[in-house]
């Protein structure tokens, strides 16, 4: 290797050191950027090493920000931050899995099959997963331990439950994948459907076949609530205009009436209408939900900044063509390459974000996957799955640091072996998605007559 090269691997590998700190993610891409520029400039300058990389790379950051700025589709992040938003504080999802709860009192391990159905529904309605999680313990958390169920077992559900939205449209992890692959949106959208719902689905069956085998983990409810026509119509009543949402942002969608962004703008005025004519809006709530949505879209601008930079620098000194060559080179057919990449990605995602990995590592693996033959978007799709471990594994994962914090009194330790089963299963997902193409495939090619 020469000498750039070992630069470009000095860089990835500081990058992800520098995670560790802390540090806002936004500033250590950008600094790590900054700082490897002027020290390829060092090397060239003093020592004759070229390295191809000068301040020029960095004052292209400006207009590739103009351009960002200028893409449409991003227009859907803050859209569909502010829709989850306004169901998760007007009290909408809270209502959904009490009245679905009463559903499944008679089903051993009902209230975490409750609680699963609930997670779709949220997932289908926004990718805020740490809103997800967080109302999921809260609202979940409760009667499961009164329900005396085993606390694996319930932190296990609730953090796997509540990460589905980063996988089920729509998702903002595909609007960010869909633009840094210049992919269709609406390609993404469809190509996830099969596997978020094999991934629920997955999860449904683990949370009744466990207490089944297992009566101690999910005991039976001692006073269940009769099921009868007047309690499904009841529950009916209360899912009906949420599921009626969903589907007006999701249908729009996929059957060409309105592009994502559109989609969003539906998806986030239907939001306010639901939660004004059930009477669950206020000005406090309207100033807390304004004010989430501008900070979470802050930070996701503020990453798109400093890993643009990142990636230029990362560029300059050859990473991609470095990344490149190092899996050409691997003795594997091309199936092995891919599996290669989704076993660096698993293993990334225990100390790095999903947006790290998706702003970093996508955009270099992609074309070498392209360049063996195989659809971009079934690898995306694939890739999404993959990625969706890294909420759950330690020490990074995000959904147990929110139960964490919901939920102080669960020691790190039950957090950790509750999510064990979950992430095999989201392996298992990987493996029949890997196995079959046609999960991810087949909705786009029935959609467009492909």
């Amino acid at each position: 290797m020469s000498a750039r090269d070992w630069l470009a691997v000095a860089m990835f590998f500081s990058f992800i050191l520098a995670i560790l700190t802390g540090f806002p993610v936004a500033w250590v891409l950008g600094g790590i950027a900054l700082v490897f520029t002027a020290l390829a400039l060092l090397l060239e300058r003093n020592f004759g090493i070229e390295t191809g990389v000068d301040w020029t790379y960095l004052s292209l950051v400006g207009d590739r920000i103009f351009d960002l700025m200028d893409n449409w589709v991003l227009v859907a992040l803050p859209m569909f931050v502010l829709m989850g938003l306004l169901l998760d504080r007007s009290g909408i999802a809270a209502e959904l899995l009490r009245e679905v709860s009463r559903l499944f009192g008679r089903v051993r391990g009902g209230l975490a099959v409750s609680i699963a159905l609930i997670g779709v529904l949220l997932a289908a309605s926004t990718g805020i997963i740490g809103a997800s999680v967080v109302m999921l313990a809260l609202l979940g958390l409760p009667p499961m331990k009164q329900a005396r169920y085993a606390l694996t077992f319930a932190t296990g559900t609730i953090c796997a439950v509540g990460t589905l939205g980063i996988l089920i449209p729509p998702s903002i992890m595909l609007v960010l994948m869909a633009d840094r692959l210049a992919l269709s949106v609406g390609d993404l959208y469809l190509g996830a459907v099969v596997p978020g719902l094999l991934l629920a689905g997955l999860y449904v069956v683990y949370l009744l076949v466990l207490p089944a085998l297992r009566p101690e983990v999910a005991p039976a409810s001692p006073n269940p609530e009769a099921v009868d026509f007047e309690l499904v119509v009841a529950v009916l009543r209360k899912i009906v205009p949420t599921a009626l949402l969903i589907f007006a942002v999701l249908g729009s969608t996929f059957f060409g009436i309105a592009t994502p962004t559109e989609a969003s703008g539906v998806g986030a005025a239907g939001a306010l209408l639901l939660a004004g004519l059930r009477g669950q809006i206020s000005i406090p709530v309207l100033r807390d939900v304004l004010r989430e949505t501008t900070l979470t879209t802050g930070y996701l601008f503020g990453i798109f900044v400093g890993a643009t930079a990142f990636a230029l620098v990362l560029r300059g000194l050859g990473g991609d063509e470095l990344i490149a060559r190092a899996l050409s080179g691997l003795p594997f057919g091309p199936d092995g390459v891919v599996i290669a990449i989704l076993f660096a990605t698993f293993l990334l995602g225990f100390v790095l974000d999903w947006i790290e990995i998706t702003f970093i590592v996508l955009p270099l693996v992609a074309p070498v996957v392209v360049s063996l033959g195989f659809d971009l978007v079934w690898f995306t799709v694939l890739f999404a799955v993959c990625l969706q471990t890294s909420f759950l594994t330690p020490p990074v994962g995000f959904a147990l640091f929110y139960v964490k914090g919901v939920a102080p009194e669960i020691d790190v330790r039950t957090l950790y072996v509750g999510i064990i089963p979950f992430v095999g299963l989201q392996l298992v997902a990987l493996a029949l998605i890997f196995a079959w193409p046609e999960l991810v495939t087949w909705l786009p090619a029935r959609a467009y007559g492909r």
